[in-house]
């Protein structure tokens, strides 16, 4: 007798199913399989490469990602992590240390490891908790039932990019900026929302590999224009002889692209010899990514389709931070999806898939905003400079204040007067309303004409 999927399709012999398809085993995909293995889901996660690897980051984590971490099971103290106290800005000849605050809610320390094997200790951590675990498996589009609603992937696996299906009920899509499970579900990327731009390297340095803050540079030009750069350079201490150097680029509409390697080098420049951010000390070829910001992607939730982390446009318009946006958005996806597989399929199951949406709002919907209209109107076209100005630098009150906004470190309720001030600022902004529409079915390219009565 032929097997029978969960849509009602005969099984081939190289199917697979399950209650749910992960898409990507990124930060994003990775803790939402975690989650629903740890609820007895049967979890399906495809991964197109394999692990350990490498990926364009910043190597960085907030307070906000080490709890992510700890709720994780992650041993944070094992070999290959390191804290950080907190930031350390720098604009104009000025400094300010910003050590992360004691709050009742979240750790007082950062972390930074490298992503070349942060995301196979989130995998390993899945697979352990009962996730299947598919690499070298290429999702190449959705499978749909006759409503359009989504009930599995097409993929080719390994080398010989053998067809493979995989059927589920329910399908979350954590395979990054490309998006390419959401495109073809007809998920578009929002053109009036910027892409920002990253580009890293590794260094050997010495003198700055155990550095406990994270360094975040405001006074950068872009080499081509002169004009500040619409972002910030980091250097970030890696504990293990090696720093990760970079910057982030959001480009306004009037300026254009910016040239990142140019005007690293230029930056470079003006650093101290004696700490080593030359070329015969670079460690790693320098590398770009695009970064979608702001909820560029929308809705996140869509005919049985979540979206979670970079292809749902989930880092942040403040600060380009979307590691913990994503394994917080996938815990939850995994959270609605496992009430949701609770109820019989139908109406009731809709709702409960709906209210990720809803969650994810009520989560970022105001402070996301608010950002975008920072990005748009500040950030995009002067950078950080303004803002870190000579008044705000010398305050530590409002560079506490101002750092906390950027990273989004606060408890909730609040846990002192910048935490309240905050929360305020916040409520005052009008609630965004959930996207919850159907989405296309297909691109317009593939739509085809009525016939004429």
């Amino acid at each position: 007798m032929p097997v029978t999927g969960p849509s009602g399709a005969d099984m081939g012999a190289g199917d697979e199913q399950a209650q749910v398809i992960v898409v990507g085993a990124g930060p994003a995909g990775a803790t939402a399989a975690l989650y629903l293995a740890r609820a007895g889901m049967d979890v399906l996660l495809l991964e197109k490469g394999t692990f350990p690897r490498d990926k364009v980051c910043g190597d960085g984590l907030t307070p906000r990602g080490v709890h992510q971490l700890v709720r994780m099971g992650v041993d944070i103290d094992a070999p290959g992590w390191t804290r950080t106290r907190g930031m350390r800005w720098m604009c104009e000849g000025r400094q300010a240390h910003i050590d992360w605050p004691r709050l009742g809610g979240q750790p007082d320390f950062g972390l930074t490891r490298s992503r070349h094997d942060f995301d196979d200790i989130l995998v390993r951590h899945a697979t352990g908790a009962g996730a299947r675990l598919r690499m070298e498996v290429k999702a190449t589009g959705p499978l749909t039932d006759r409503a359009g609603r989504i009930t599995g992937v097409t993929a080719v696996a390994g080398a010989d990019k053998e067809p493979r299906t995989y059927r589920a009920p329910v399908v979350i899509a954590a395979d990054g900026a490309s998006a390419r499970t959401a495109l073809a579900m007809g998920l578009e990327r929002d053109p009036a929302r910027q892409i920002a731009t990253a580009a890293r390297r590794y260094y050997l340095s010495t003198a700055r590999t155990h550095d406990p803050y994270l360094e975040l540079w405001a006074d950068l030009r872009c080499s081509r224009t002169g004009r500040d750069l619409p972002g910030y350079g980091w250097i970030f201490p890696l504990g293990d002889g090696r720093v990760n150097v970079g910057l982030g680029s959001l480009p306004h509409r009037r300026h254009g692209a910016v040239d990142l390697r140019a005007t690293m080098e230029h930056w470079l420049a003006r650093l101290p010899k004696e700490w080593g951010l030359r070329e015969e000390n670079a460690d790693s070829p320098l590398r770009s990514a695009a970064l979608p910001m702001g909820f560029n992607r929308r809705p996140q939730y869509s005919r049985g389709l979540l979206l979670v982390g970079d292809c749902a446009g989930m880092i942040s318009p403040w600060s380009g931070e979307g590691v913990v946006q994503a394994m917080e958005a996938g815990e939850v996806a995994a959270e609605a999806v496992a009430l949701a597989l609770l109820r019989p399929g139908g109406p009731g199951r809709e709702e409960a898939l709906r209210q990720y949406p809803r969650e994810i709002n009520r989560l970022w919907g105001r402070y996301y905003r608010l950002g975008n209209h920072a990005a748009d109107l500040v950030l995009g076209r002067y950078g950080y400079r303004p803002i870190l100005n000579r008044r705000v630098m010398a305050s530590p009150v409002l560079v506490r204040s101002l750092a906390r906004l950027l990273t989004q470190v606060a408890d909730e309720p609040g846990h002192d007067a910048i935490d309240a001030v905050l929360h305020t600022l916040l409520r005052l902004v009008p609630a965004p309303t959930p996207a919850l529409g159907r989405g296309r079915r297909t691109p317009k390219a593939s739509r085809k004409p009525r016939p004429k009565p």
